[in-house]
Parts: C-alpha cells; structure tokens; sequence
C-alpha cells in the first residue's frame, strides 16, 4: 500500500493537478502529414539561455559531443481489422496485445490460429456464436471468434485463417495501420510509410515512436560519423499512450504495462558512456528508466522470475543504488540465465518530482495538452515546457505525431 503521508514522494506526485499542464492547441497546428524529406522538419533547441529554431538536419550541432543516442526499434503492426459478419454487420477490432502465443515474436510468425487481447467495436451487436470474416475470396478469409468472458468492448479473440502465410504477412494484407485518433482521418497508403522509422525491426507497436520518425538514414549516418553510436532498445508502445488523464489529479490514472526487450549490447553501450545519453521519443526515455529500476529490483531481491516494474515503484521506494551498479544487475541475470536478451514489462510513469538515473536529455515531438507525455517532458525540463511551448505556438511550429520536435536537457541530471 502507498504511503498516505502528504510529504512522501508518491502523495506529491499522485496529486499532481493534471489542469496546469494543459494549453490551448489550435487544430490547424496538429500536422496531417510529415514533412518531406523528413529531416526538414523544425527542431527547437532548449538552449541554456533562449529557445534555439533549427532543423532535424542540423541536429549533430546541438548534441552533446560524443553522446549516445536510443532509439525504440518497435515496428508499427496493422492493428485495425475491419470485419463484418454474414448478415452485413461491421465491426473493428483493434489488437492490443499477444495472447497466445503470449511472445510477439512467436506470434507474428504463426500460421495457424492465435489469440489477442483486442478493443471490440459495437461489441454488443457481436455474440460468441457468431464468426466474423475479413477478406473478400473465401481461401483468403480471416475468421475472427470472440472468446468468453469479456468485458465491455475489450476482451479475447481468436483469429483462424488457411492461407499458409505468417500473421505478420496476413496483418500487412488486411490490416490498416493505426494512425492517432486525433488526426480525424482514416489511413492512407501513405501513411504505411510515413508512420514507421527507418530503423523499426521488430512488429508489435500500435503507435509510432515519432520522434525517430525525424531521423533519415543519412542523417543517422552523419550523427555516427560524428561520433555518437546509435542504441537500439524496443518497447511495444500500446494503445494506452492515446488515453488522456480524465481525472482532476494523475494519481488515479492507470499506465497500461508495456513490453520491452533489453539486450546485452544496450547494457554494454550505455555502461561504456562517456557523454550524457540522449533518449528518441518518450518510449525510449521510459524504457532506458525502467532498465534502472528493473536493476535495482533484482539487487534487492534477486527479481521475480518476471520482469515488471509498476506504476509507482520509483515514488514508493529510498533505494536508489548507482546507475552503473542497476544495469551491472541486469547483465548479471543474463550471465545467469546464459542469454544475451531479457524481456520485461513496464508501466512506469514519469511526472514532476521524479529524479532521472539514465537519460541526461531528450528528442520529443510536441504533446498533447492534458497528457502523461507532457508530464514526462515537465518532469525533465520543469517548468521550461510552458516558454518552450509557447515558442512553438508562435513561431509555427507543427503538433503532434507528424509535426516538429525539439530536444531538451535536463540541467540537474543524477550522475551514475
């Protein structure tokens, strides 16, 4: 149970008012599109002095020399399934996460029946006796059977279909990508492409890490040039990045867990650096401070067999051993366990009050007002995150999943 005493970590933080972190957005600022070439998108600058204006081409001139940047590899799925049933009836169902097989690698590779967890449209109207279909010949049809009990619009369903191919071939055939809610349109072909990095490997995503939607290869080419190596980490980002804070305060607003893999060579490399790590996107911040944590679960008590870190641990604990000795941990379960890779979950939030161990700075696109990902950038930046924003808003700089970006230092940064 937390602690109620008004001065500890998670009260202050838990009781965070979620209205003084919004701000008028105009809907002609969210951008419908990216910008072509990529790289020519804004970048603001958080300088030590004043914001700077510049382009994602000229990123290399404001990183910190030598400094690594991480990258989230996590590939966007076609999660949108439009089925219907005999009578006509249409319905949505959006997959949320593998259920079985329960591994996204094992999962897209399947060519038989599996199981999702999935958001169900008009689920009411869709019985458990009743197959839906997708695919317009009979030999190509997906079959889609609602698995009881379920609760609401979410629940299990198995997907069948006799076409030899892998889910992941089968999803990229009939599935629409999941473009946000808030661009008010429906996917285009375009978007298959301007809605994934250059570097997305692996699929299990139903959003995009936007902020590497910036980077070009030739750019990611120039940044190694100069000396910055490039750390690939992979959290699925799930559908609960979309969900704003509807209470009055953050403390009753549930982070949905995501999946995440931890390798051996990110270990090594962020062990090995000399200059302050630079996190692309949000994912890749939350990822790279969950490792901490994570670590410093397993010194304590050796870790469960599974990997988790909750919502609050880093509020609720005075445990806070040195960065290197928390990823060292991690290492060793891996020395343990005779693997050069560890899957764990996370559901960390991060809001003012929270003290960052690994990430020293930050790559972001601009936010929703009212969102857990504003508090993230407030958390790092403190109260800057207002003059910057409202910078952008008057120099015109685009919003949201396919507009501009900045990067931004935390300028009291914990040392390993």
């Amino acid at each position: 149970m937390p602690n109620c005493n008004a001065h500890d970590p998670y009260t202050q933080v838990a009781s965070i008012s979620i209205a003084d972190y919004d701000y008028p957005l105009p809907e002609s600022r969210i951008a419908q599109a990216p910008c072509a070439p990529r790289d020519a998108a804004k970048l603001l600058v958080d300088g030590p002095s004043r914001p700077i204006d510049a382009h994602f081409s000229h990123l290399n001139d404001y990183l910190p020399p030598a400094s690594p940047l991480v990258v989230n590899d996590s590939k966007v799925i076609h999660a949108r399934l439009a089925m219907q049933r005999s009578s006509g009836g249409r319905f949505e169902l959006f997959l949320l996460e593998p259920i079985e097989p329960a591994s996204y690698e094992a999962m897209f590779a399947a060519r038989g029946p599996v199981r999702w967890h999935c958001l169900m449209g008009r689920a009411q109207r869709w019985r458990d006796d009743t197959a839906l279909t997708l695919g317009s010949h009979p030999d190509e049809t997906l079959r889609a059977r609602r698995i009881p009990p379920h609760t609401g619009g979410e629940g299990i369903v198995e997907l069948s279909w006799a076409t030899g191919e892998t889910f992941a071939e089968l999803l990229d055939r009939l599935g629409q990508i999941p473009i946000p809610p808030y661009l008010g349109r429906c996917a285009t072909a375009d978007d298959n492409q301007w809605y994934q990095t250059v570097y997305a490997r692996h699929e299990g995503s139903v959003a995009a890490p936007t902020a590497g939607l910036h980077l070009t290869a030739p750019l990611l080419r120039t940044l190694e040039d100069a000396g910055h190596p490039i750390l690939h980490t992979t959290l699925h980002v799930g559908a609960g990045t979309f969900l704003p804070v509807k209470g009055d305060s953050i403390g009753a607003h549930p982070m949905h867990s995501e999946r995440t893999v931890i390798t051996r060579r990110l270990l090594q490399g962020l062990l090995a650096a000399s200059a302050p790590v630079v996190a692309v996107g949000t994912t890749s911040m939350r990822t790279l401070e969950s490792l901490y944590w994570l670590g410093a679960q397993l010194i304590d008590s050796q870790g469960p067999a599974a990997l988790h870190l909750p919502q609050w641990t880093p509020y609720q604990t005075d445990r806070t051993p040195p960065t290197a000795e928390s990823l060292q941990a991690l290492l060793k379960r891996m020395d343990t366990l005779r693997v050069d890779t560890l899957e764990a979950s996370t559901s960390l939030i991060i809001a003012p009050g929270y003290t960052f161990h690994v990430a020293n700075a930050l790559i972001t696109n601009f936010h929703q007002p009212r969102s857990t990902l504003l508090l993230l950038v407030a958390a790092l930046i403190g109260a800057r995150w207002r003059a910057l924003y409202d910078h952008a808003l008057r120099g015109d700089y685009r919003f949201l999943s396919y507009g501009d970006g900045m990067i931004l230092f935390n300028r009291n940064c914990k040392k390993a």
